[in-house]
């Protein structure tokens, strides 16, 4: 039998769903759940979410009900549930109620702004009057009966502009400036209509991308005397606005193909839209016609945009996800299961990124990337890398060693499986090999759990030894275990050349 032969490979390139696993790159993944492309390198098992305030958001008449807004506001965090809308402090231990008597109401679309000088939140819920909180936290009804019951709001130079109500879905109406509750036509308020149902609002650079079921308008302008509308597209449309998303320098949403992105190009007042997630596109498929609703949101510091397939009638530990990172100038994918959210925000406050979620059936408030767990229930994650042929298919490879590099942040208890010939039945099947702290102190004998090997920049090599043989290999790394997160940096395979077939 030949010398031993290495093959060493970065895990790196995402989730790839729309090639043949003989096409892909050995560090690309077959599957990746509960897995984030790293920003510093490989696939990191992500963190879990925990409770933001400690009592659950009360309920106005049945314990069913979704939290329908979670948004940060100064010291405070907001919530929406049922009929009434609460206040809390992070970490508290319970919720006061700042507005009630909201019938109907839907999910729930905000904007923070500050106009005269004092920060104030605005609310929309597609049923009743926009209601504005100021910092004190005393709610104001705006009075404009045009306005009531939109779905969208947005500041925008200066003015407040509303959309989405189902009497006039093709119309935005803007307030006189810096005023959110005056609408004199003769003071600069105004409407503007578009030949398409809006389904969402948003900002970006300059100007204000008006997104439709069909198409999409950008307006500029910085008041009623020049704004002008122009269509960017008539082909494209957003599914849903709750997927809009500032992220990496363009606007991410979800059109009908998957997700795409508006960015600006070097041609000032110009942008190109571009399709971003065909590596996994089935997912998108299996996802959009079916899910009741839609929510993102943005981790700032990790280049990172997460959009939640949410279903009724689906447990949260099967509700899916897509986790997009921007490496360099590519976009890398992978799965999530486990959120179930009803309503999302992200906030950075003094460098500190606080991205919550709404629960849709248990009536808390939770804050992700907190903790180990989703509150409690293991986070499972799994990566398979491609079916790896080492450039030859025709000539069995008879396995001695695996070498593992990752980098922990604390003590970790996964599993490495290695499966030969497409996981076929009839191929070698050994029993999955521990990937634990202990195989680290076994190699260098100078730590123990909590000293620094765990804490920070250290990246072990476990040197595993495997068993079998076969033409293509596979490995899967599958963590069920409470532990903390960690990134899988690479792999080496060393293996002998057999006989060819």
């Amino acid at each position: 039998m030949s010398a031993v032969q290495p093959s060493a490979f970065n895990c790196e390139g995402g989730l790839i769903l729309n090639r043949s696993t003989f096409m892909m790159q050995p560090g690309e993944a077959l599957e990746l759940r509960n897995f984030e492309p790293d920003i510093e390198g490989g696939y990191r098992r992500i963190n879990g979410f925990s409770k933001y305030v400690s009592a659950v958001v009360p309920h106005t008449s049945s314990s069913s009900e979704k939290v329908l807004m979670v948004a940060t506001f100064g010291s405070n965090v907001l919530a929406a549930r049922g009929t009434s809308i609460f206040s809390a402090t992070p970490g508290g231990s319970s919720w006061t109620s700042r507005d009630s008597g909201r019938t109907s109401a839907g999910k729930y679309n905000f904007e923070r702004f500050n106009f005269d000088g004092t920060d104030k939140i605005i609310v929309v819920d597609g049923a009743n009057a926009p209601t504005v909180f100021n910092s004190s936290l005393a709610a104001t009804d705006v009075s404009e009966s045009d306005v009531a019951g939109a779905k969208f709001v947005t500041a925008f130079k200066n003015h407040m502009f509303y959309a989405g109500k189902s009497t006039i879905p093709q119309t935005v109406v803007f307030s006189q400036p810096a005023d959110e509750d005056a609408f004199s036509s003769g003071s600069g308020a105004g409407t503007i209509n578009v030949d398409d149902t809006i389904t969402g609002l948003k900002v970006f650079r300059e100007d204000l991308f008006i997104f439709c079921e069909t198409r999409i308008f950008k307006l500029s302008g910085t008041s009623s005397s020049n704004f002008v509308v122009v269509p960017v597209t008539r082909d494209i449309g957003c599914i849903n606005g709750d997927t809009i998303q500032e992220f990496a320098g363009d606007l991410i949403f979800l059109g009908p193909d998957g997700l795409r992105t508006i960015a600006g190009t070097a041609r000032i007042g110009d942008v190109e839209l571009g399709t971003i997630s065909s590596n996994v596109q089935s997912i998108f498929n299996d996802n959009i016609s079916s899910a009741t609703e839609f929510d993102s949101v943005v981790i700032p510091d990790k280049t990172q945009y997460r959009i939640f397939f949410t279903k009724s009638g689906t447990a949260e530990t099967v509700t899916k996800g897509i986790i997009c990172v921007l490496k360099g100038q590519k976009f890398e994918f992978s799965e999530i299961q486990g959120i179930k959210p009803a309503s999302t925000d992200h906030f950075v406050s003094a460098g500190d990124v606080i991205v919550l979620h709404g629960a849709y059936e248990t009536g808390y408030v939770y804050r992700q990337e907190s903790g180990n767990t989703f509150d409690g229930t293991v986070v499972f994650g799994r990566y398979r890398s491609p079916d790896l042929t080492l450039a030859d298919p025709g000539i069995r490879k008879h396995m001695q060693r695996v070498i593992i590099n990752y980098k922990p942040e604390a003590a970790i208890n996964s599993n490495l499986i290695v499966r030969y010939d497409y996981e076929s039945a009839n191929s070698s099947r050994p029993a999955a090999y521990p990937l634990d702290s202990e195989d680290v102190v076994a190699i260098y004998g100078t730590s123990v759990y909590g000293t620094p090997i765990y804490g920070g920049a250290s990246q072990p090599l476990v040197r595993q030894s495997v068993e079998g043989s076969g033409f293509a290999i596979a490995l899967r790394v599958e963590d069920s275990a409470e532990t903390a997160p960690y990134s899988l940096k690479g792999f080496q395979l060393e293996y002998q050349l057999g006989e060819r077939r």
